[in-house]
């Protein structure tokens, strides 16, 4: 029997829905998914297998100008995704017009390889409104097959992947048939802890955060885990705590609960808040936290 192995890589502007649709092709909450934008940091994999295919999808950071250190670091994760792909995801929403970079929307419409432009959340317009979007994307991505989608609802998911499995190369895998991910364990309690930081606290702070987990012990019924909050400022661990330590509280029971339901075992979940001053702009460090690599 012939066999199809691919990498399929997602790409678009802060928040369309690309860690949604990941998470609803893998089956598994990998992505962190918030209203916020620049939620994903990281370009994550996730491995979808059949007894004939094996898709390795990769989510990536939205399209930004880089600000800071942090943000440059991002952006590289972005244009790896464009040397490795042997399809592209281009990703828009319902009433956007452009890529915020134009060398990356060059990079698409340049393309050698296949592009499916995904036109989500389209259940948030009406037929006029889809009509007039799929035009406008099919004039400025000639090169794209175009799908409109809602990764939310699970509208013609079926069909993006489908179609994504038909363009794979034939290839024998890349990972062992039961692997999820190339991602560890710390990897994922680190993004559950700071995707609660994300949902809990508003302006500058989620975005100065990054989570270490210094210890993962499993034994046979529970997992103990010991993870630090960085932040760049006193102020901001003062935040985080809370009053009596009420804020932290939140975050630690919430991501226990996911964590739980992730490893399917009890979990004990240490948290500590510690300062790490410009941890963001701070070559070493962003080295340390797996950016820049």
């Amino acid at each position: 029997m012939n066999h199809k192995a691919g990498f399929v890589n997602i790409i678009g502007n802060p928040n369309v829905g690309k860690s949604t649709l990941m998470n609803a092709f893998v089956g598994e909450k990998l992505s962190i998914i918030t209203s916020k934008a620049q939620t994903t940091r990281h370009r994550i994999l996730g491995i979808v297998n059949g007894d004939d295919f094996q898709v390795v999808l990769s989510d990536t950071p939205g399209i930004i100008k880089p600000a800071y250190e942090l943000q440059e670091s991002m952006m590289g994760f972005v244009k790896s995704a464009f040397e490795d792909a042997d399809v592209l995801l281009y990703m828009v929403e319902i009433g956007e017009q452009e890529l915020k970079d134009e060398a990356f929307f060059n990079k698409i419409t340049n393309s050698k390889i296949p592009v499916l432009l995904l036109l989500n959340k389209i259940d948030k317009s009406n037929q006029e409104q889809l009509e007039t979007q799929v035009q406008i994307w099919a004039e400025k991505v000639p090169n794209a097959e175009i799908f409109p989608i809602s990764a939310l609802e699970g509208f013609n998911v079926k069909e993006v992947f489908n179609r994504i499995i038909d363009l794979l190369p034939e290839s024998p895998a890349f990972y062992p048939k039961d692997q999820l991910t190339d991602k560890p364990e710390r990897f994922f309690i680190n993004e559950t802890i700071r995707e609660k930081i994300l949902l809990h606290y508003k302006k500058e702070i989620p975005y100065a955060v990054e989570i270490e987990t210094e210890e993962f012990l499993e034994e046979e019924k529970i997992i103990r885990i010991r993870s630090v909050i960085m932040v760049e400022r006193e102020t901001q661990k003062g935040i985080i705590i809370g009053h009596k330590g009420s804020a932290l509280k939140r975050v630690g029971v919430e991501a226990r609960k996911d964590l739980e339901a992730f490893f399917g075992k009890q979990i004990h979940l240490e948290m500590y808040v510690k300062v790490n001053k410009n941890w963001r702009s701070n070559q070493n460090q962003l080295r340390r936290f797996g950016y820049n690599n």
